[in-house]
């Protein structure tokens, strides 16, 4: 059988097709809208990269809300190690898994080798790793990297730019043996004699100098991305004595306001070079006319008041050393001096003289457990020993 052809499609006018196009598109514009659907709410991101801030980091809350009760405390300490032995230190910090390490002494070991590496691979979470390097008597790296001279010489020797590019040096410096963190500069305003507890460790006895070199020397250490902490709130420098060896009295506070209290005021306030999350401020152990009463300021609530109230500081914010000094430890074991400063503001406890981690954290854990330390507290000062890390933000 033959079949018929097909009869060719008809040849539409492309003038035709134009004009069927347009209809069609103006009747598209023309519709009303779809109604809209309500979309639920999206669940609380998860710790990946999705849920990364504009600065890549995740946020706090959620990291610390991650955290079981324990590692959260030990977050909160500083506890000094033994610079001649890595070792024990990467021992200790593989079993204890606290905050940070301070290191102190004149051994080099740990700073030496890139040991601190071995040390931070311990850690679950990056390790804050301090010193207190503020030239002359007080510094850690002069037998590695040579010698920095005293805050009254650089004051009296540099200008405050020199100041800053000797503090980027000795960043850089500090950071390449795996320092985070270095407690300096002080701030505190002094006249004493070269070698009193505070004396040429002081840039000078005018607030403002001691503002404009302490500044400088703090710069230069962030610009090498090293985290600094000004000391020793609220001000050692015209006290009657030295912590080290017993409780000392500073003037009254309406005293330090004028006087003690200015470079944190300038250095620290809205429009202060350090006032942006790389600086932290190191609470001593001070009476203090007008603001403390029986405990030592480290220890008494209303200091970081002032501290976070009068002066707005939402930084770190540390202890001295609560192990090795007598104005703590001829009152107060280890453990209940951890426990006191923490409740009162303290976002880290400092002991320099290393050991008790578990004895304080298990201290630590039952105050928690029974209301003795504010769990909202201790959260947001986890929060901010974490952002001081870049851990977070």
């Amino acid at each position: 059988m033959l079949l018929r052809a097909s009869s060719p499609p008809a040849r539409r006018s492309p003038l035709r097709s134009a004009a069927v196009a347009a209809a069609a598109l103006a009747g598209l514009l023309a519709a009303p809208a779809p109604a809209a659907v309500a979309t639920p709410e999206p669940p609380t991101p998860k710790l990946t990269g999705l849920a990364l801030g504009p600065d890549r980091l995740p946020d706090c809350r959620a990291v610390v809300a991650a955290m079981p009760p324990r590692a959260r405390l030990a977050q909160r300490l500083m506890v000094g190690v033994d610079a001649s032995d890595p070792a024990t230190t990467a021992e200790t910090v593989l079993l204890t898994q606290v905050g940070g390490i301070f290191i102190g002494g004149n051994a080099t070991e740990l700073l030496s080798d890139q040991a601190l590496r071995g040390v931070q691979a311990m850690s679950r979470i990056p390790l804050a790793v301090a010193v207190d390097d503020e030239g002359g008597r007080v510094q850690r790296i002069d037998d590695l990297d040579g010698d920095l001279p005293s805050a009254r010489e650089m004051a009296t020797e540099l200008s405050p730019l020199e100041v800053r590019e000797l503090g980027r040096d000795r960043g850089r410096a500090l950071a390449a043996r795996g320092v985070t963190m270095n407690l300096a500069p002080t701030v505190d305003v002094s006249e004493q004699p070269a070698g009193a507890v505070i004396g040429d460790r002081s840039y000078g006895s005018d607030p403002g100098t001691v503002t404009s070199y302490a500044g400088a020397f703090a710069q230069g250490l962030r610009e090498a991305g090293v985290f600094t902490v000004l000391k020793h709130f609220p001000g050692h420098g015209r006290g009657d004595g030295d912590s080290h060896e017993g409780r000392v009295t500073t003037p009254p506070l309406d005293e330090l306001r004028e006087v003690d209290l200015q470079p944190y005021a300038d250095l620290l306030g809205p429009a202060g070079p350090l006032g942006n999350g790389r600086t932290g401020v190191l609470v001593g152990h001070l009476d203090v006319p007008g603001l403390t009463e029986d405990l030592p300021s480290s220890l008494t609530p209303a200091v970081y008041e002032l501290l976070r109230g009068e002066y707005g500081f939402d930084g770190l914010v540390l202890t001295d050393d609560l192990g090795a000094m007598a104005a703590i430890t001829d009152e107060f074991e280890l453990p209940e001096a951890v426990e006191r400063a923490l409740a009162a503001g303290a976002d880290i406890a400092l002991w320099s003289d290393g050991g008790r981690v578990t004895p304080v954290l298990d201290a630590l854990e039952q105050a928690l457990a029974a209301g003795e330390l504010n769990a909202e507290a201790n959260d947001a000062a986890v929060a901010r020993v974490l952002a001081a890390k870049r851990v977070c933000s």
